[in-house]
């Protein structure tokens, strides 16, 4: 991705120098800056600097073509947000500070200044919008409060609190089923529970004193590790489920999943490191042999099942004109049974393809406008009582696999008209965000709830409130988010409980022009 091409700052004119040089200067800010297109569905985020990207734990490429709304998580009932709501509707600039969550979940309060931008004219054609991490003033505030009306109670209550609990964190610690790690500031290891001695059968004067990257046999002395503790955790980001695969002393070869965090605590504990290990080698031996299970049977029914498809064809070709008319509606029927069948062992046979790195992209110039168009055709012709309409255009092509592309939206597509039997509408959108085709469908249905929204693209994973009424095997939109993912976009849904669902995705855009007819 080229970030000095002028989509990612569609304000700064015409002038490259200028551009660069605007560039330079939001990502010099330490502030998180956004930039949304007003004249566009949604008011789609369009451009984030790194300093909005630390703030949030999203990447660039999973913020754009997103509303700013998915920052709040479950919480959309917040006062400020209508308030913004109210100051977009007038034009206005505001300034509210807000309960947000980062990628990981952690909550943090945003102090946000928007302003509108009229590029032509009075009509305000975006907004900018600037953000701050005011957690510490908010807690500090709220605490300060606290404090004056009871600290004296407070102390003594926390002195026995803290006593009496220590010895409980303690016995937690030990009981654990990972081995944890306290080091200091220069990666020494202050404290190991037991299990991590028991695991890696080693006795405490091997492990207390010593650096992390000198334990065993240099098994942690991994320089991308290196990277992650010396200068990723000091800025308070976590190292998350980095693997390590090692021939480790006295317990052979293992595939330990390590994470760390840095404790944010005042006096001795200051600036201490809390390292998780978990041995995870027979948990991905197990998810090798399912996978390699489904991949084998998978591939053992297709052959069979083309025969009996072909045979069914047969029999219904072969038929006497004056049989029993309930007989070719029964040989029909077992052909439709038969056609679903082999699209489940498609999926299946494509998960495989997934999970063992070789799904194969056939590289082309999609045209988004005329591939959505052909699918909703279809479609309609499947759902005559459906009303699908089309809205938006492309002005150039996306580069990829049109058959996998298509998959994703024909999926989406089904996905809206099935999981929403009491509408019959149905809505995709298409347009161009920043330098990302953006996709995407509306319907009007049950909804999503936040918290199956986290797990929703997870293999095998069905929303509870409604796998009974609608049967299916959960893989459908893990396989379109995996392709899309391929494809270097995102995929993301947007829903609340009783009011529908939108699923979005995302494609860069680096092809050619298409006509507007």
């Amino acid at each position: 991705m080229n970030i000095e091409h002028d989509a990612d700052l569609p304000l700064a004119g015409n002038d490259p120098a200028n551009i660069k040089l605007l560039k330079a200067a939001l990502d010099s800010s330490i502030s998180g800056i956004i930039i949304t297109d007003n004249t566009q569905f949604d008011n789609p985020i369009i451009y984030c600097n790194k300093a909005f990207e630390k703030l949030s734990g999203y990447g660039r490429e999973e913020v754009i073509g997103r509303n700013c709304r998915f920052l709040q998580g479950d919480e959309r009932n917040q006062q400020a947000r209508e308030d913004i709501r109210t100051a977009v509707m007038n034009g206005k600039a505001i300034t509210v500070e807000l309960r947000n969550y980062r990628k990981g979940g952690e909550l943090f309060w945003n102090e946000l200044y928007i302003s509108p931008i009229a590029v032509e004219g009075d009509q305000v054609t975006h907004f900018i919008g600037v953000q701050n991490d005011v957690t510490r003033r908010k807690n500090a505030e709220e605490n300060l409060t606290h404090e004056r009306e009871q600290v004296e109670r407070k102390i003594e209550k926390r002195t026995r609190e803290l006593n009496e609990s220590r010895e409980y964190l303690d016995s937690i610690i030990q009981t654990i089923r990972q081995g944890l790690l306290v080091l200091d500031p220069q990666y020494q290891v202050i404290s190991a529970n037991d299990f991590f001695l028991k695991t890696f059968k080693v006795e405490k004067r091997d492990t207390i004193g010593r650096s992390l990257y000198k334990l065993g046999n240099g098994q942690w002395d991994i320089q991308q590790l290196r990277v992650l503790l010396e200068q990723i955790l000091p800025s308070n980001n976590p190292v998350l489920d980095f693997e390590v695969d090692h021939e480790f002393p006295h317990i052979g070869r293992k595939l330990m999943l390590l994470n760390a965090h840095r404790i944010e605590l005042e006096g001795s504990f200051k600036d201490r490191i809390l390292i998780a290990i978990e041995d995870i080698t027979e948990i991905r031996a197990s998810e090798n042999r399912k996978d390699d299970f489904l991949s084998v049977s998978s591939h053992e029914l297709k052959t069979p099942l083309t025969t009996i498809k072909g045979y069914n064809q047969t029999i219904l070709r072969l038929l006497p004109t004056d049989i029993n008319p309930k007989v070719p509606l029964i040989v029909n029927k077992s052909g439709k049974q038969i056609e679903r069948l082999q699209n489940i062992i498609t999926s299946l046979l494509e998960m495989s393809r997934i999970q063992s790195g070789k799904l194969v992209l056939d590289a082309d110039q999609i045209d988004l406008n005329v591939l959505i168009s052909e699918l909703l055709e279809e479609a309609q012709e499947n759902y005559p009582n459906h009303t699908l309409s089309f809205e938006g255009h492309l002005h150039k092509t996306v580069p990829g696999d049109e058959s996998q592309v298509s998959q994703v939206i024909q999926n989406l597509i089904t996905n809206a008209i099935k999981y929403a039997p009491d509408s019959k509408e149905v809505k995709v959108l298409l347009s161009e965000v920043s330098n990302y085709a953006k996709v995407s469908v509306t319907d009007y249905g049950f909804g999503i709830s936040q918290e199956d929204q986290k797990m929703i693209f997870e293999r095998f994973f069905r929303v509870s409130t409604i796998q009974k009424q609608f049967p299916g095997m959960g893989i459908g939109l893990y396989i379109s988010a995996q392709i899309i993912k391929q494809h270097g976009g995102t995929l993301w849904v947007d829903s609340e409980p009783g009011k529908g669902a939108t699923f979005s995705f995302t494609l860069p855009i680096t092809g050619k022009e298409v006509s507007d007819e």
